[in-house]
């Protein structure tokens, strides 16, 4: 069986991870679910962006194009958190914004609700998951984020969203990131 680039790229950037390691078996297109060893919680989710999609769903086709494709993965353990995205097929040499959520995708950009936050309603690096990224020549790239915080089995984010523009970090706006763009469901492993 042959593995889709970003499936690979994904792999290789959880074992390059210096700390706990990401689980390095590749998520199924949707998630899996599954319970790894006690104190570990793992969601991931993956597949191919389509208008009528059921758990990755493009809303914006002029900033992701037919053929777009993601893979993430969020892992808890020991008080951290450790996220990675993997994307292909996306606009060549563009920056975009890119979250976890608190709801599953749906056929509004809306239905993702807002982004996950750890404690409180702070829009800041520390307090949620920003993955955002710059995507190489041929629209593939990849990005990871480490929180000193762990994930609540009980209140998990549901989905990873792609923003229109790069987050905007400081000031009133800290925290946006333009329209969203499209949208890939998570389930717990």
């Amino acid at each position: 069986m042959r593995l889709p680039a970003f499936l690979l790229v994904l792999l290789a950037a959880g074992c390059a991870q210096s700390g706990p390691a990401l689980d390095a078996a590749p998520p199924s297109p949707g998630g899996t679910a599954s319970t790894p060893a006690a104190g570990v919680v793992t969601i991931s989710g993956s597949g191919q962006f389509t208008p009528d999609g059921k758990t990755a769903i493009v809303y914006d086709r002029k900033l992701v194009p037919e053929g777009a494709q993601a893979s993430v993965s969020a892992e808890s353990t020991g008080g951290t958190t450790l996220s990675s995205v993997v994307v292909e097929g996306l606009l060549p040499n563009r920056k975009y914004g890119v979250h976890l959520h608190v709801n599953p995708c749906g056929p509004k950009p809306d239905d993702a609700g807002p982004h996950f936050q750890h404690q409180g309603k702070h829009a800041t690096a520390e307090n949620e998951v920003w993955l955002d990224l710059k995507t190489d020549g041929s629209g593939a790239a990849n990005a990871s984020s480490r929180n000193d915080w762990a994930l609540d089995p009980d209140r998990l984010p549901r989905s990873l969203v792609i923003h229109a523009e790069p987050t905007v970090s400081t000031g009133p706006s800290a925290g946006t990131a333009g329209s969203r763009a499209a949208c890939l469901t998570l389930s717990p492993r």
